[in-house]
């Protein structure tokens, strides 16, 4: 996997370069800056962009405004966001043209590069992962005025996993329940959520962020 990197603070970034290699992918390039990204991504064309969202020139966003304007140019790129910041809004954004293929994740909870890699894996594939604080923060948000607010706490926490992109068998796992448990809680969300089921993770995923982001 081809992947362009952008991390501003030299110890993180080059952690990352060693860590991506180490799992046998190549670092096309890795920049510092929201200009810097933005050139590297419309030249490279990678399989995926990691990206920090605070970037310089203007440590606010630059990070996300060049990956989505990277996205505009090359429809369908793959983009894990790394941030130090739970921000609802920079999800939304990046998640607004409903292609997929993107991810939301705190730095503080990467502990196991392993799984780290598994989740590049996955937004590259097309794949769409949020991290649970993000999606605790999309459902809080909601629930005065949304049909989440009728969910069972159960069904509650198999949204929460729905939205991390789990498979039906990553939820069970997760909450020690069965399959035919975990579908049932499915089908009484997409219910309650007024929602049409979805067969692939990552429509199923897509609905409901469309939903809890209207």
């Amino acid at each position: 996997m081809r992947v362009v990197l952008a991390e501003d603070h030299f110890l993180l970034r080059d952690g990352l370069i060693r860590l991506l290699e180490a799992f046998g992918h190549e670092v096309a390039e890795a920049v510092d800056s929201g200009p810097g990204l933005l050139a590297a991504l419309t030249a490279h064309r990678p399989d995926l962009a990691v990206v920090d969202v605070r970037l310089p020139p203007g440590f606010a966003d630059d990070g996300l405004r060049a990956a989505l304007a990277a996205r505009r140019a090359v429809p369908g790129l793959p983009v894990l966001l790394l941030s130090q910041y739970v921000e609802p809004l920079y999800a939304r954004e990046l998640l607004a043209d409903g292609a997929g293929a993107v991810g939301y994740v705190l730095k503080d909870r990467v502990s196991n590069g392993t799984e780290f890699m598994t989740t590049l894996e996955c937004v590259a594939g097309g794949g769409t992962v949020m991290d649970p604080e993000v999606v605790s923060k999309l459902l809080g948000s909601k629930d005065r005025d949304r049909g989440v607010a009728a969910l069972t706490p159960r069904e509650r926490e198999v949204l929460s996993c729905l939205v991390q992109g789990r498979s039906n068998a990553g939820i069970a796992e997760a909450l020690f329940v069965t399959e035919k448990a975990v579908a049932k809680h499915i089908g009484n969300i997409f219910t309650k959520l007024e929602l049409h089921a979805c067969d692939t993770d990552n429509r199923r995923v897509l609905a409901v962020l469309a939903y809890l982001e209207r």
